[in-house]
């Protein structure tokens, strides 16, 4: 791991000289439209996207022992599982751009920036997916972070986004500092901040019995704490709701897409690469997030009228969802199941993010200027107004509900058959709570069905305008929710082949 070995990084440093580029370019720019600026981003992303496609096949043709090969002196590591989960951030950034372009020019939002710190916020998340060590995993945390608080306070004359943004900043900086904190806890006990070295360190000092359990122990639980706020799981929610509905839904798409790839891949390469160990430890915190997160998540969107605030609400139960995929992983000494575990949670994460983009999606779409389409009672009569929009919705709902045969029953069933074929008390009656919690939260999802087909519009509401390609992008991405739903084989097979290669590596 001595050798800094570029083309490791390749697609992290293509991405940054384009995204100077792009910065300078725009200065340059006078159609209002900024076409120019539109589409150097769109085809940076496709030549990032094409690299990570790449290296990806590559990863996969190799030994599951030679896949993963380490560069900058083992900072970085470059293995499938990365290059999946970067190939699809990268891909929801370029789906979320597309959605936000008629979002953000009726609002005076279409600036360079809006651009600039959409790719440095990408550049934040591959560098957290990429990440072998501690230092490394924090820089791309900050990077993210902070590109993502400034565009979350882009629209400075609107108070709400405003409040936003500070409550996003302080809540953040507070979970930098937990991350920080169980990091240095770690360091001291190992005396390393390379995961590797972490990993057998402990491993070493646990055989010996002269590791310091203590230090470990505390450690973990601010790194635990640390990645339930990038997550949003209860009780590290509290800046969900609000950021959700105080930002612009452009820049709340940003949010609730891709950093939820990069926050799942940190839990894998820390909790499971670097403290597999501690994992009883790990485990047992995660099943509290997990079951709190379902409960309050789903509980408090059922009486939510705001749309925002409510898919805010679903975000929370939904990753409570996938964090139950992460614990029936290590049970004993026996790693077994860890594998059925991890991919099926991967399998959670990439199909719910391709939900919620287009989720968002048409929420912009349906917005124009003066009009944010933000209620639930904003949908009625959509069945009748736009009936292939009600069409894809539905499609959306009936996904995150788990209705079969949407993406999203597949995915619940992944985690629940992980849960299960354990053989363990414990974990069986965690599958049976999550479906009974399941079925309250289909209450919420159904209602806006409800509201699209049987609620009648208020009199003047105006015609769907008609953007055409914003409406093939998300017809398309309807059909991929649900033809992922109909044959989801190849994705977990997927999931389940990068998983097992990271594990090797």
């Amino acid at each position: 791991m001595t050798q800094m070995n570029w083309l490791v990084s390749y697609p992290e440093i293509v991405l940054l000289v384009a995204t100077c580029v792009i910065a300078l370019v725009d200065l340059t720019v006078t159609d209002p439209k900024r076409r120019l600026t539109f589409w150097l981003t769109q085809a940076s992303l496709a030549v990032v996207a094409l690299m990570h496609a790449m290296a990806l096949r590559a990863g996969l043709g190799a030994e599951a022992a030679a896949s993963s090969v380490y560069g900058m002196q083992g900072l970085v590591v470059s293995d499938p599982m990365g290059h999946l989960l970067a190939l699809s951030a990268v891909l929801a950034v370029m789906l979320t751009i597309a959605y936000a372009g008629p979002y953000v020019a009726s609002r005076d939002l279409l600036k360079g920036e809006f651009f600039t710190l959409a790719l440095f916020s990408l550049l934040g998340i591959s560098v957290m997916i990429s990440a072998n060590n501690f230092l490394v995993i924090y820089v791309g945390l900050e990077l993210m972070s902070l590109s993502l608080y400034a565009l979350v306070a882009l629209r400075r004359d609107h108070a709400v986004s405003t409040e936003a943004a500070m409550k996003y900043f302080v809540l953040g900086a507070l979970a930098s500092g937990f991350l920080l904190y169980g990091m240095s806890m770690l360091y001291g006990a190992t005396g390393s901040l390379d995961l590797p070295e972490v990993f057998n360190a402990i491993q070493a000092g646990l055989q010996s019995g002269q590791m310091n359990t203590t230090v470990l122990t505390f450690g973990v639980v601010f790194l635990v704490a640390g990645l339930g706020f990038k997550l949003g799981v209860v009780p590290f929610h509290m800046w969900v709701p609000d950021v959700y509905q105080g930002a612009p839904t452009a820049v709340t798409l940003m949010i609730a897409g891709a950093p939820k790839l990069a926050a799942f891949a940190v839990t894998i390469r820390v909790l499971v690469e670097g403290l597999t160990a501690l994992a009883g430890d790990w485990q047992e915190m995660l099943i509290v997030l997990a079951v709190l997160s379902l409960v309050v998540g789903n509980l408090a969107a059922i009486v939510q009228n705001n749309l925002k605030r409510l898919l805010a609400y679903s975000a929370i139960g939904q990753l409570g969802f996938m964090l139950l995929g992460l614990t029936p992983t290590v049970i004993g000494s026996n790693t077994l199941s860890a594998a059925n575990g991890y991919s099926s949670a991967m399998f959670y994460m990439v199909t719910y993010v391709l939900t919620t983009l287009g989720t968002f999606g048409l929420v912009m779409y349906l917005s124009r200027a003066g009009f944010e389409s933000e209620e639930v009672a904003d949908l009625a009569g959509l069945g009748k107004r736009s009936p292939w929009l009600a069409g894809v919705m539905t499609i959306f709902m009936f996904s995150l509900a788990g209705v079969p045969p949407m993406v999203g029953f597949y995915a619940k069933f992944a985690v629940l058959q992980a849960l299960v074929t354990t053989n363990v008390t414990g974990y069986i009656v965690l599958a049976i709570v999550a479906v009974l919690l399941s079925l309250i939260a289909a209450y919420y999802y159904l209602r806006i069905v409800k509201v699209m087909y049987f609620d009648e519009a208020p009199a003047g509401t105006p015609a769907v305008e008609a953007r055409g390609g914003v409406g093939a992008l998300l017809a398309c991405n309807g059909a991929a929710a649900l033809v992922l739903g109909l044959l989801p084989d190849g994705l977990m097979a997927l999931c389940r082949d990068v998983v097992v290669r990271a594990l090797a590596g």
